[in-house]
């Protein structure tokens, strides 16, 4: 049966209207998603912000020193022109900018440790252009992060810290500080990623596009809801000015380190006493029980809480506190995030096992770490050329020549042949082969046999501990030609 034609025409019309009413609905999303203006957060927040001003009295010059020989008619000028400005060789003082920004109504003030490090006096400017003098609290040098107090007779406005963690990439930003002394200023941006690590152990930042330039180190990044999701800390350019690579360190980490510094005046992180090494993808061949490239391998344990609960060299430390161990950076942000002389279960991996021990943290800050002692080898003068290294027992004077602990056993690399396998991964001259397929190297003898194993259990790599300079690391060196 044919529809009528008047139908149909009110059919297109129906239609029209509703693909028009989409069409409304998706351009309302879309400017719900991307504000006009971002003037009424601004004014909200502004009040909080602060300016930073540091001095510093440094010494003065002594003279025209590699300016003019001594006694040279031009001398006294050239003192004279030095003079002018430095009053010679007395002390001056030299100022620089930063920012901030105010977390209670009592006072404390957030910022960089860059920002105010070395300083002998402290100003904070406010937004209304009141200023007050600073007293530090406490320094974080890890997070770069310090705390301040200044006293007021009448309440601060301040802002509160963010979930750093619930920001996504694509998410609006904005920056406020003092770039380059200018003054108060706000930049917009986006989240432009996450999660990124600089230089430190403790580094989670969120990188943005947001302007920022030198003098808003230490000032907020905000959310849309005016919380502060990071500190904006350093930029990434070739000449010094903002080419919308930003870093902000993430306010869950600054929170943690803001606390302590109230309470203590200091950090306090939990120390596990370990050193450690990433999984390789060509180590899961030569473990038992390793499956996947994740965890953190334990390459030595000095003195400390990890020898006291039992951990040995080799182990895979597969979880911590209940959470699982992704790598060697996730392992130390976790345990320095988590209290000293708290009892945590371990779960590492042991001769193809998962064991699980109980450790109470002692605090990173006051670690010193004493190498154990190892029973001493029974000198082995031969040299001998096995998997492209010429290897030789360590002896007293090698000792001495490398620089290696008196207690180390193991064989010493002498030369490493170029087309080998084992220079491919990294094996020089110099290098001392502690442990294989972890076990404890004292001659030739063992290395050859631990070969062998490995050959007879089919294997296709052998482990290898390997300490250059004292510091340890797993080699994982193929048996196959």
């Amino acid at each position: 049966m044919a529809v009528p034609r008047q139908n149909l025409a009110q059919f297109r019309v129906i239609w029209l209207s509703a693909l028009a009413m989409m069409l409304l609905l998706a351009q309302s999303i879309a400017a719900q998603a991307r504000p006009e203006s971002f003037a009424d957060l601004a004014e909200k927040i502004s009040p909080s912000v602060v300016n930073i001003t540091t001095s510093t009295v440094v010494a003065g010059r002594t003279g025209p020193q590699g300016v003019v020989p001594e006694g040279s008619p031009f001398e006294d000028f050239f003192r004279e022109f030095q003079d002018r400005d430095g009053d010679g060789d007395r002390p001056r003082r030299t100022s620089a900018l930063g920012s901030g920004f105010v977390i209670s109504e009592d006072g404390y003030v957030v910022t960089n440790n860059h920002v105010i490090e070395g300083a002998d006096e402290i100003l904070i400017e406010f937004y209304s252009g009141r200023e007050l003098p600073a007293k530090v609290i406490g320094t974080d040098k890890n997070t770069d992060i310090a705390l301040l107090k200044v006293e007021s007779d009448e309440p601060l406005a301040f802002v509160n810290f963010g979930d750093s963690d619930t920001s996504r990439v694509g998410d609006w930003v904005i920056a406020m500080g003092n770039p380059l002394g200018q003054g108060f200023s706000v930049s917009a941006g986006i989240v432009s990623a996450r999660n990124r690590a600089l230089s430190g152990s403790y580094d989670d930042y969120i990188q943005t596009d947001a302007a920022i330039n030198r003098g808003n180190s230490g000032g907020p990044l905000f959310n849309m809801n005016g919380e502060v999701v990071g500190v904006n800390t350093a930029i990434l350019s070739p000449n010094g000015g903002s080419i919308g690579i930003g870093f902000s360190m993430a306010s869950n980490v600054v929170k943690k380190v803001v606390t302590q510094l109230q309470e203590f005046g200091e950090t306090r992180r939990g120390w596990l006493g370990v050193r450690i090494q990433n999984v390789s993808e060509d180590m899961i061949d030569a473990i038992d029980g390793l499956e996947t490239a994740s965890g953190a391998m334990i390459t030595d344990v000095p003195e400390g809480p990890a020898m006291e609960a039992g951990m040995q060299s080799g182990d895979i430390i597969m979880s911590f506190d209940g959470k699982e161990v992704a790598d060697v950076r996730g392992l130390v942000k976790q345990v320095g995030n988590t209290e000293v002389g708290k009892a945590v279960r371990v779960v590492v991996l042991r001769d193809g096992k998962t064991q699980t021990l109980k450790v109470t943290l002692g605090r990173r800050e006051e670690a010193e770490a004493v190498p154990a002692s190892q029973p001493v080898p029974q000198d082995e003068p031969q040299e001998k050329e096995i998997l492209g290294l010429t290897v030789i027992p360590l002896t007293e004077e090698l000792r001495e020549e490398l620089g290696v602990d008196s207690g180390t056993t193991g064989l010493v690399v002498t030369n490493v042949d170029e087309a080998s396998k084992a220079f491919e991964k990294g094996l020089r001259a110099g290098d001392v082969l502690t442990e294989a397929s972890q076990q404890k190297l004292l001659s030739v003898t063992d290395l050859e046999d631990r070969i062998s194993e490995a050959v007879e259990a089919g294997r296709k790599s052998l482990l290898l501990l390997v300490r250059r300079a004292g510091e340890p690391r797993f080699v994982a060196l193929s048996l196959e030609d």
